[in-house]
């Protein structure tokens, strides 16, 4: 098998992200019949054309679309060997601005970035909590927390928790007073704790079981734009709440809040480290990146955590 070169693959990435050779070409600063050898001979390489083009057309191939996500991928593993040898040799200074949701920032990732801080203390934090999404490109943040993968495909979402989900739960108090749903249907003859989410009111909860997937319209008397609120509800014997299993893990482990329904798969939440572009992949960024997917792997291999699964 051939060799793969690394500025080929920047070539075809920036190819594909810019639907253009030429403005490839521009971006890395080649000439167009460099960047046009460089693709074929990645291409060649392969054994797949990755991009089907004509004198005023350039689309990615049902191959290009499946290699795009490994080339990225390729990529972004050697920028972060690089950024972990520059970290070694220098200590981090100047500061980030960081903005995460309510629950979790308060309850979970504080503490995790004070140790953050405390191992590098050239670097200032900036921490923007709140469970309205900041908008990256107006506002002065450097990187961002989200539930979800980010609908705007030009921003770059790093996984830290890719398998994410949220659990429907409540408290053992509530459930000896109104009983607990045996299927997804039921939630409607309970008390739900919904969120707002921007402008929207998150109060469409899905399931899926045996492949076939249900979605509840669900309503309540308590409703919130505050995640850490409707958490403490759910633990307060308020009514059922839909939460990204991370806020809610100590809860359940404790037996503050029960899980309900464990036939039926909920849905996705992944958790993601967001930034405007890949040139704001500093040093500090990737440091971060690194701390918190430590801190995430030794919080949910503690013990008690099947109590939660």
């Amino acid at each position: 098998m051939k060799m793969v070169r690394v500025d080929d693959l920047q070539v075809f990435i920036r190819a594909a992200d810019n639907g253009s050779l030429s403005a490839a070409a521009r971006q890395l600063d080649l000439s167009p019949a460099v960047a046009s050898a460089a693709l074929k001979r990645l291409e060649q390489a392969l054994g797949a054309q990755l991009l089907a083009r004509s004198t005023r057309s350039l689309r990615l191939t049902l191959a290009g679309e499946r290699y795009l996500e490994h080339a990225r991928g390729a990529l972004d593993a050697l920028q972060a060997g690089r950024l972990a040898l520059e970290q070694d040799r220098r200590e981090l200074s100047g500061s980030l601005s960081l903005s995460m949701p309510s629950d979790l920032g308060r309850n979970l990732l504080r503490p995790w970035l004070d140790d953050f801080l405390r191992s590098h203390p050239g670097l200032g934090l900036q921490l923007r909590i709140s469970d309205r999404v900041a908008d990256l490109y107006r506002q002065p943040v450097d990187v961002a927390l989200r539930y979800g993968v980010p609908e705007d495909s030009s921003l770059v979402a790093l996984p830290l928790m890719p398998d994410n989900r949220r659990v429907l739960c409540a408290s053992p108090d509530y459930l000896a007073r109104h009983g607990a749903p045996e299927t997804p249907q039921d939630l409607r003859g309970h008390q739900c704790l919904r969120m707002v989410l921007g402008t929207a009111v998150h109060e469409r909860w899905s399931f899926e079981r045996d492949g076939q997937r249900q979605t509840v319209a669900v309503g309540g008397r308590w409703l919130s734009d505050d995640g850490e609120v409707v958490r403490r509800w759910a633990v307060d014997g308020c009514g059922i709440a839909y939460k990204s299993r991370l806020d809610v893990l100590a809860d359940l482990r404790a037996g503050r809040l029960a899980r309900l329904l464990p036939g039926y798969e909920t849905e996705a939440t992944p958790l993601c480290l967001v930034t405007p572009h890949r040139l704001m992949l500093s040093p500090a960024v990737a440091a971060l990146r690194g701390h918190l997917q430590h801190c995430l792997e030794q919080y949910l291999a503690e013990p008690g955590a099947d109590r939660a699964d």
